[in-house]
């Protein structure tokens, strides 16, 4: 019987080799593609389609909750497990709305990477156990709140991260494969949608929601 595919994208080598390691020692799964940031994620998925993808949540570029949006319409059956250092209610069920089949800490064991490894298999949802706490108290807490980031477009919260990462207007175009204009127009809509009306805002904007770390 054909092996369980996997994806591993994270921008830090080292985590990379870990989990390639751990996913390979695992009956039925084999790690098939690496990435380093969400856009050569997205290319790995179309290039390969595995049948899931372990996704970091902070990587350059794109995000993985960015890259996560975008999966579906590159692999449709890839499930996507995010992970991450942020048990936080927020960045949890952000990832679930952009279609995340689970989301897994880093530091959890080895042995519950298996299980949610299994259970995403399995076509099941799977959240460890701190997340689902995070998410409960927190669903308690701020039932009815909405999320700033829900406002966007998947290109404008392309555009926000790579601003609030440092790149001029013609960087975001380069990297988008858009014109100059089209940058402008989409980072003026963004900030128009947030009632943002500078850059430093603009940051600020996306460390609070978790678009980016404050040390990027």
């Amino acid at each position: 019987m054909r092996p369980i595919q996997v994806l591993l994208a994270d921008d830090h080598c080292l985590v990379r080799a870990g989990f390639h390691a751990l996913v390979n020692s695992l009956s039925g799964f084999e790690v098939v593609a690496e990435a380093g940031d969400g856009r050569e994620a997205l290319r790995m998925l179309e290039k390969f389609r595995p049948d899931i993808a372990l996704m970091d949540l902070m990587m350059p570029e794109l995000d993985g909750l960015g890259a996560t949006a975008q999966a579906a319409a590159v692999s449709p059956n890839t499930r996507v497990i995010i992970l991450s250092m942020n048990a936080g209610a927020e960045s949890v069920l952000r990832a679930m709305r952009v279609g995340a089949a689970g989301y897994l800490l880093k530091n959890v064991a080895p042995s519950e990477l298996e299980l949610a490894l299994r259970s995403v298999a399995r076509g099941q949802t799977y959240l460890c156990a701190a997340a689902s706490q995070h998410v409960i108290a927190g669903y308690v807490q701020k039932a009815g709140d909405g999320d700033p980031l829900d406002r966007l477009t998947c290109r404008q919260r392309e555009v926000l991260q790579l601003v609030a990462q440092g790149c001029t207007t013609k960087e975001v175009a380069r990297k988008l494969e858009i014109s100059v204009k089209t940058a402008e127009t989409h980072r003026s809509m963004l900030m128009q949608e947030l009632g943002i009306h500078d850059l430093a805002g603009l940051v600020r904007f996306a460390i609070r929601t978790g678009l980016i770390s404050a040390d990027e």
